[in-house]
């Protein structure tokens, strides 16, 4: 029997009691993403040398993408999974010892890890990607100057929070993050990070690729400034219009098929590329014909108004009324003393829709153009507008952080240190799942569309955690047997091994 338990063996017996399973921890997806982390030298990234450290920021890297939850929570895991186990901790993880000491160590590290990150996705001449989100807290941080009031990009209103910021390379992998305090503006950021680039991360020619609120005016022109650095950014409608004054462009340049690239006649280095989205074009006629209603139906409830109410009264009903929803525009009213002795009310409100002025917004909707510097030797015109709709690789980040996986809130981190400490790991996180998604892309493209797609990512981990370890009791000996992969399973391994 001895034999037996070495060589992990099954004897039958013809007694089906014979044979106990006691427990099972999961196993299938922290083994993987454990190999995965080491193939892609991730454990080297963190800390040249092997120390114990490095490897409970592995545990919580993998735990973020497996388990998600409080640190604690994770360390309660240990019961359930053998990912402490295969990372060297033996036992129940102690949560000041295994991971607050171990973050603390992963923060000092930051900037190195960084600059090692950006070596290996980054090389002179590249693209980089920045954009901004913010998360949200609740409860209270009065340990903290980061956390603050802002403004929320999740409509989560009432809540502080703290600004994030996040450069990737072109294709999306992640190479570096910062916490910004929660009220700090998208433009202010640039420069800082422009700088880092240089600095830090040693390009001395890159793109620097960034939204329309990121990349002001201002900002494009200070990169402008310097010296084999060039940008991509969109123009704010109010830009888009000063051009159209300027005449340099007309409504009917625009296509819905092909992008269209003029020259600035004032700055024969500015490049234009003018694209429409009809899906775009439609929403935003949709919305702004909701809008106007509303806001007709707001001024008519003024307008029935039966009791007696002066000039200022009335009038400062319907400033509310269009600033709520931002149509002042295009409409034209005034108040007027009643003639009708008949109404008890002395004043009444007229107005009207200007209709020219919506027709003319109509023109523009879904219009947009990007601007760059970058010369046309360099990057044609399809590939300006394609550099330029590569920031939702940014976006879809930020989705994968802070809901569709990897849950980066609720903070249970009071300090600052902290919270940038929880922020890096879960970008670390998403720097491993990055790379997971790119080696399990055939199975995504193999997939089903609509009723019939079976993949997600979330869908590949939970197959994979469906692989456990057993502790089996056999006559009396008891070990541990690990479970076979299924064929699903198996073609999911030999992905990530390739």
């Amino acid at each position: 029997m001895l034999q037996c338990a070495f060589r992990e063996e099954v004897v039958a017996t013809g007694d089906p009691d014979a044979l106990k399973v006691l427990s099972s921890r999961e196993l299938g997806a922290s083994q993987m993403l454990l190999k995965l982390a080491k193939d892609l030298g991730l454990h080297k990234i963190l800390y040249s040398r092997s120390e114990p450290w490095v490897d409970c920021v592995l545990a919580m890297i993998i735990g973020r993408i497996v388990f998600q939850g409080s640190k604690l929570g994770l360390c309660n895991q240990f019961k359930n999974t053998v990912l402490w186990e295969l990372c060297g901790i033996e036992g129940k993880p102690i949560v000041e010892k295994q991971c607050y000491l171990p973050m603390d160590r992963l923060l000092e590290r930051q900037k190195a890890i960084q600059k090692t990150l950006a070596k290996k996705h980054l090389s002179d001449g590249a693209m980089v990607l920045y954009d901004i989100t913010s998360s949200y807290f609740e409860g209270e941080y009065a340990e903290s100057d980061l956390v603050s009031f802002g403004y929320n990009r999740d409509g989560k209103k009432g809540h502080e929070q703290v600004v994030i910021g996040l450069i990737t390379n072109a294709e999306g992998c992640p190479v570096g993050c910062e916490v910004f305090k929660g009220n700090t503006n998208d433009a202010t950021t640039v420069m800082e990070k422009v700088n880092e680039v240089r600095s830090s991360y040693g390009l001395k020619e890159f793109i620097f690729v960034g939204d329309r609120g990121m990349v002001t005016q201002g900002r494009f022109d200070e990169i402008r400034e310097i010296d084999q650095v060039s940008s991509i950014s969109a123009l704010t409608h109010g830009q888009l219009k000063a051009l159209m004054t300027r005449e340099v462009l007309t409504p009917e340049l625009f296509d819905e098929r092909n992008t269209v690239e003029i020259i600035d006649p004032d700055d024969t280095e500015l490049r234009y590329c003018l694209c429409k989205n009809p899906l775009s074009a439609e929403k935003e006629r949709t919305t702004r014909q909701r809008l106007i209603t509303l806001t007709t139906e707001g001024l008519q409830q003024i307008a029935l108004y039966k009791k007696s109410a002066t000039t200022d009264v009335l009038s400062a009903r319907v400033g509310r009324v269009l600033e709520k929803y931002k149509m002042g525009k295009f409409f034209t009213w005034e108040v007027l003393e009643d003639t009708d002795q008949k109404k008890s009310s002395d004043h009444k409100l007229i107005w009207t829709i200007d209709q020219e002025k919506v027709e003319q917004e109509e023109r523009l909707d879904g219009c947009y153009v990007i601007r760059t510097e970058v010369p046309l030797e360099t990057l044609s015109t399809d590939s300006v507008v394609d550099a330029y709709k590569s920031l939702g690789h940014v976006e879809r980040a930020f989705r994968n952080l802070k809901t569709a996986q990897l849950e980066m809130r609720p903070f249970y981190h009071k300090t600052d240190d902290r919270i940038r400490a929880h922020v890096f790991l879960c970008m670390l996180a998403y720097y491993l799942q990055w790379h997971m998604t790119q080696r399990l892309q055939p199975l995504f493209d193999s997939d089903g569309i609509g009723s019939e797609r079976e993949w997600t990512f979330s869908g590949v981990i939970d197959c994979l955690k469906s692989r456990h370890q057993h502790t089996v009791l056999l006559n009396g000996v008891k070990f541990t047997r690990d479970g076979e992969w299924t064929e699903e399973q198996k073609r999911i391994v030999d992905l990530l091994e390739a």
